[in-house]
C-alpha cells in the first residue's frame, strides 16, 4: 500500500472477497523530510494515508522501513548510471528489488496466500502457468516497468487492476468512501519530486559536474562546453547552447571516457539494432518476429531477436544504453525483456 488510490482500491477489493487481508507499506525515504512532499510515493503523508486506508477497511497495516535498501540499489545506481553516461530506469529497479523481491519475501513470511498491487497490468493464466500481458486501458499501462517479473513472481502475484480503466478505479474508491479516491497520482520518479535529475545525482555524487566537450559525431568538431554528463540525455536537443548552427543537433551519444557530449543531425539518432545483456525472458523468442518498447512512452515497433541482438525491420530512435528493451507479441503478451547495453547505427547496419 503506497498510499495512493490504486493500491488502497486492491486493498478494499481484497477485503471485500472476506479473506484475511493485510497491508503492507514500505517507507523509501526519511519520514521527516518527505512528509509534505507532493507526488511521491511510499513516504510521509503517504504512509499516514495508506494507515487511514486501512483503518477504514479494518484491516491489519503493517510499516517496514527500508530506506537504505531503496537507496542502495534505487537511488545510487540511478545516479552512477548517469555517471557512466547512460539513461537509467529506476521504477524497474525499484519492482525487482525493494518490491517484487522484498515485499515477496514478506508477504511469503507472513503465510499469505498471494501479493496484490496496484499496477496496471493483466495476468492471465497460459497454458504454460501466468502470463502477464498488457493493460486494457493503453494510457495507464505499466508492464514496460515489469519486465524484469520472474515466473515464480508471477505465479504469486494478483493485479486486480489490470481491466479498469481509471476513472473506474476513483469510482470504486469513492463508493467505499476512501480518503485518497481523489488524490493526485504520483510521478514517475517519486524520489526526484521537482523533476530535477541532476540535484539529486550530485547529492549522491557530489563530483558530479565534471565538464568536458560538446562535440560534433561526424566531424569531431568541438562545438562547446558543457557542465557534466548528468545534464544530458540522448535525443535531447533543447539548452546544448551552441546557436549558431546551419542545422539543429541532437545528444547522439555521452562518451563516459572522455567526458564528451557527441551531437549530431536527428539521421544519426537513427538505430538498427540493440546489444541485450541480463535479460529476463519468459517465453523463447530467439528468430522470432515481435514487437519491442525501447523507451516508457514509445510505441511498440516489429523486431527480431537474434542472439543477443536486438534487430529493428525499420531504424528506431531514441534508442539509449540504460534503457529497456521489452518485447511483447501481437496480443500484448509480455515475452520478456533486458537492459539495452548499446547500439548500432542504422547507417553501420546498412553498410555492413
Amino acid at each position: 500500500m503506497s498510499g495512493g488510490v490504486d493500491s488502497s482500491v486492491v486493498a478494499a477489493m481484497a477485503a471485500s472477497t472476506g479473506a484475511e487481508t493485510i497491508g503492507i507499506t514500505l517507507q523509501l525515504y526519511d519520514h521527516g523530510a518527505a512528509i509534505s512532499r507532493v507526488g511521491s510515493c511510499c513516504a510521509g503523508q503517504d504512509i499516514r494515508d495508506a494507515r487511514a486506508v486501512a483503518d477504514k477497511l479494518g484491516i491489519a497495516h503493517y510499516v517496514f522501513d527500508h530506506e537504505s535498501q531503496f537507496r542502495e540499489t534505487v537511488i545510487e545506481q540511478f545516479a552512477d548510471e548517469y555517471l557512466a553516461g547512460r539513461t537509467p530506469i529506476p521504477c524497474v529497479r525499484c519492482n525487482m528489488g525493494v518490491k517484487f523481491t522484498d515485499l515477496l519475501r514478506i508477504a511469503r513470511e507472513l503465510d499469505a496466500d498471494c501479493l496484490a498491487t496496484g499496477h496496471y497490468v493483466r495476468r492471465i493464466e497460459g497454458k504454460n502457468g501466468a502470463e502477464l500481458h498488457r493493460a486494457a486501458d493503453p494510457a495507464r499501462d505499466q508492464s514496460y516497468f515489469l519486465f524484469a517479473t520472474t515466473q515464480e513472481q508471477l505465479d504469486y502475484l494478483r493485479f486486480p487492476l489490470g481491466d479498469l480503466p481509471k476513472d473506474r478505479v476513483r469510482e470504486l474508491a469513492n463508493m467505499v468512501s476512501l480518503s485518497v479516491a481523489n488524490k493526485p497520482d504520483s510521478q514517475d520518479i517519486c524520489f526526484v519530486p521537482d523533476g530535477d535529475y541532476a540535484k539529486i545525482v550530485r547529492k549522491v555524487r557530489p563530483d558530479a559536474d565534471d565538464a568536458g566537450n560538446i562535440v560534433h559525431i561526424y566531424s569531431g568538431e568541438i562545438l562547446g562546453a558543457h557542465k557534466g554528463l548528468i545534464h544530458y540525455t540522448v535525443g535531447q536537443r533543447r539548452g546544448l547552447e551552441i546557436g549558431g548552427l546551419a542545422e539543429p543537433l541532437y545528444v547522439i551519444k555521452l562518451d563516459a571516457a572522455s567526458k564528451n557530449v557527441l551531437v549530431g543531425p536527428k539521421s544519426a539518432l537513427a538505430v538498427g539494432a540493440a546489444r541485450l545483456v541480463n535479460p529476463n525472458w519468459l517465453e523463447d523468442i530467439e528468430g522470432r518476429s515481435v514487437l519491442a518498447k525501447v523507451r516508457s512512452l514509445a510505441r511498440p515497433v516489429s523486431a527480431v531477436l537474434r542472439g543477443d541482438q536486438l534487430i529493428f525491420d525499420s531504424p528506431e530512435y531514441g534508442v539509449a544504453p540504460g534503457q529497456a528493451a521489452v518485447i511483447y507479441d501481437a496480443e500484448g503478451h509480455v515475452l520478456g525483456g533486458a537492459w539495452i547495453e548499446e547500439t548500432v547505427s542504422a547507417d553501420m547496419m546498412a553498410s555492413a
